[in-house]
């Protein structure tokens, strides 16, 4: 039998393997061949690009970390109830939450030209590349958060002991400062890859493809190379700083709220009363077997559907965990237990993961539904954008509104469900088994960006037609799995919020030995719940006013390169007299003005605008979510902090849902115009005055969807990380 010790021990071992994982396939990514040199050059653009961006970022983050860092220790040497080692976990939890993203722009930057060389052969291989570059990042966060929060809980149990409730208690303050880590780096980099990435994306859109009507990834388009550098630090490294902070926040919420039943009599045969704790670390580590053995099966044929492979590689690794989870259970957990107040069983535990799995399976499809080509909801954007912009942008709204009533009944019952069968340790170890397989959903999601970027690079080469149709193959099926990531990562956020708040609510029961008692009819805590619904539309303000900035700036140096490099406009003047004709009917003369045009592009300064004012914009927002909760937490004591806590939920979930979905529904109605579809017996094409109304909707959405959306399920769970790190502080 493992004895308590030896299993605290193994879960970082599991991080390590995970680590592994991710040098194994990063080694092989970048054997493979990475094409023409005139590829690799635009790749090695790219990455310059995306590596002086996170040199940038981190160099701003890092004076941060540390500012916070001194005033935890501070605070923690002048506090009983807390401790000082709290900023050594959260400067862990920053390192972790950093390296995970760099790791993965690193990879993903390296798989991108060589998924396109892949595609000038066939599909499968390009399919493997691309998968092989999202897998380094998905292994590489999970293998982080394991390593890091197993590692750190195994050296503060052995130091400070876990033979008592007070005990765990005092470690689970200490090793709640790496979610306060985790999280701090993920809203930076959310936000700011955010504002980098839409920036350069609406500058490249409507100054290249609405005024100058050249193609997507055009090589004349100066904004091109920030485009798809974009693609990289707010698709890669934001997003998966994004789910490092959810995955690790869900495990500390549960930890917290399963030390509670170590009075439990039952709880000591099993793990000395630990198992309820131990539990969540342990599906965690699990689940970086099962994501490396669901890798294995992603494979496709030329003529297959990537979308298949995908399929069985995330459902197979899903169904191996959940089998597994009902034998992990039932080894950790004892058949039933009491806490005095109610009894709960291992099989309500299980229930409850089942649950939290089935309602992000839920919320994703209903994602998928609201945003995904030819359906009804997109239809009906398309439709409505032959009458011009204003009604492209009417439907776009209702689609976004109307999407977040399903997902948050879903949600709604997937909360009670959890509180039924488990308690609020239920909605907790819900959220854990929803994000206990982030290694295989995350490399799916990462694999989406790197075939973008393929897509690019394919046409800043000129490579034929076929091989950029390859490439689209698989980013279409990118935008799909995308989709249904982001109604996971939607309804994760949720349910670890909600862990979080009730964690934060034991841990200041715990730490001031009273009841908190937040009651809505109390006006404090009815004014708090105020000020947190108003929190996701001022930060929702804040975002989207600077990439609105940003992109002004953006669209300006587009327009005067165009004005002011001869060559450029000599080649647009060309392509707008040859519009619709193959180059080899062009005349010799605009063949020559057209390729004089090669290399003429300033792309270098287009990167500088996106990384300044993504750098300069990121920092109000971030510091806002910090400083929010801190101030109502030693203004108004514990209700009002629980009563801003409840409000930042309930608006942000619904604000991340509508801005989310209705960003998706623009982008895929006006993808389904570029294609050509039939509305009303008139053919919908690119170029046409209804594509132009779609662009237009879509460069509206595009900060909804990639920007305050996202940043808005980092926001719900930091400011409940920040309340249970100043819990006993207060």
């Amino acid at each position: 039998m493992m004895t308590t010790q030896s299993l605290i021990l193994c879960v970082p071992a599991f991080g390590v393997l995970g680590l592994i994982y991710t040098f194994f396939k990063s080694s092989w990514v970048a054997k493979q061949d990475p094409g023409t040199e005139k590829m690799q050059g635009i790749a090695k653009s790219i990455q310059q690009g995306a590596m002086a961006f996170l040199h940038a970022e981190y160099k701003i983050l890092s004076i941060f970390v540390i500012s916070v860092a001194v005033l935890l220790a501070v605070s923690g040497a002048n506090n009983e109830a807390s401790h000082p080692l709290v900023a050594v976990s959260f400067v862990v939890g920053a390192l972790c939450s950093g390296l995970a993203g760099f790791i993965g722009m690193k990879v993903a930057t390296k798989a991108n030209v060589r998924t396109t060389n892949a595609a000038r052969d066939g599909l499968g291989k390009a399919l493997e590349i691309a998968f092989s570059g999202g897998s380094v990042m998905g292994l590489g966060v999970v293998g982080l958060g394991v390593l890091g929060l197993g590692g750190l809980f195994a050296i503060f149990s052995s130091v400070f002991g876990i033979d008592t409730v007070e005990n765990v208690t005092l470690v689970m303050t200490i090793v709640t400062g790496f979610s306060f880590g985790a999280s701090s780096i993920a809203l930076f980099a959310r936000v700011g890859g955010g504002i980098y990435t839409k920036a350069a994306d609406v500058g490249a859109d409507l100054v290249g493809k609405v005024e100058a009507g050249i193609p997507e990834d055009h090589p004349l388009n100066p904004a091109t190379i920030a485009d798809n550098v974009g693609d990289n630090v707010g698709d890669v490294a934001g997003m998966g700083a994004d789910l490092f902070e959810s995955y690790v926040g869900s495990i500390i919420g549960t930890m917290v709220l399963g030390a509670v039943f170590m009075t439990a009599p039952e709880m000591s045969e099993n793990f000395n009363g630990l198992g309820a704790v131990l539990l969540p670390l342990v599906l965690a580590a699990v689940g970086i077997v099962t994501s490396i053995i669901g890798g294995m099966f992603v494979k496709v044929k030329d003529g297959g559907n990537p979308q298949t492979a995908l399929n069985i590689g995330e459902f197979g690794s899903a169904l191996i965990l959940l089998v597994l989870t009902w034998f992990i259970i039932g080894w950790m957990l004892p058949a039933e237990w009491s806490d005095g107040a109610r009894t709960y069983t291992a099989s309500g535990v299980f229930i409850a993961i089942l649950i939290g799995l089935a309602a992000g399976l839920g919320i994703g499809k209903v994602t998928e539904h609201y945003t995904g080509t030819h359906t009804k909801p997109v239809m009906g954007i398309v439709r409505q954008s032959v009458t011009g912009s204003a009604t492209n942008i009417i439907a776009g709204l209702g689609v976004g509104m109307m999407s977040t009533a399903i997902p948050i009944v879903i949600l709604a019952a997937g909360i009670l469900g959890a509180h039924h069968f488990a308690g609020l340790y239920g909605i907790a170890i819900a959220a854990v088994g929803m994000l206990s397989n982030t290694g295989i959903q995350l490399a799916v999601d990462a694999y989406g960006p790197i075939s973008d970027n393929a897509g690019g690079i394919a046409e800043m080469s000129e490579l034929p037609k076929e091989v950029r149709q390859r490439t689209d193959k698989l980013d279409a099926v990118g935008n799909t799995t995308a989709a249904i990531g982001k109604g996971f990562a939607i309804g994760s956020a949720a349910l670890t919020a909600l862990a979080l708040f009730a964690a934060f609510k034991t841990s200041y029961e715990q730490t001031h030995g009273t009841t908190l008692s937040i009651e809505i009819t109390d006006p404090r805590v009815m004014a708090a719940l105020l000020f947190g619904g108003m929190m996701p539309f001022l930060f929702s303000a804040l975002s989207m006013g600077a990439v609105g900035r940003a992109a002004m700036s953006m669209i300006e140096e587009v327009r005067r390169q165009f004005h002011e490099i001869p060559a450029l406009r000599k080649a647009l003047d060309a392509m707008t007299r040859n519009e619709g004709k193959e180059q080899s009917e062009w005349s010799d003369q605009d063949r020559a003005d057209f390729e004089a045009a090669e290399g003429k592009a300033e792309y270098s300064k287009c990167v500088e605008i996106s990384t300044k004012a993504a750098i300069r914009e990121m920092v109000k927002p971030g510091l806002l979510a910090v400083a929010t909760p801190v101030a109502f937490g030693f203004i108004g004591g514990g209700q009002m902090l629980g009563g801003l806590l409840a409000g930042v939920t309930v608006c942000g979930v619904l604000m991340a849902l509508f801005q989310s979905n209705a960003g998706g529904a623009w982008d895929n109605a006006k993808k389904m115009m570029e294609e050509g579809i039939e509305v009303n017996g008139e053919k919908l094409v690119k170029g046409s005055a209804a594509h132009k109304a779609g662009v237009v909707g879509d460069t509206v959405g595009d900060p909804l969807k990639d920007t305050s959306g996202p940043s808005l399920n980092i926001l719900l769970k930091l400011m409940s990380v920040v309340a249970l790190v100043i819990a006993p502080l207060i």
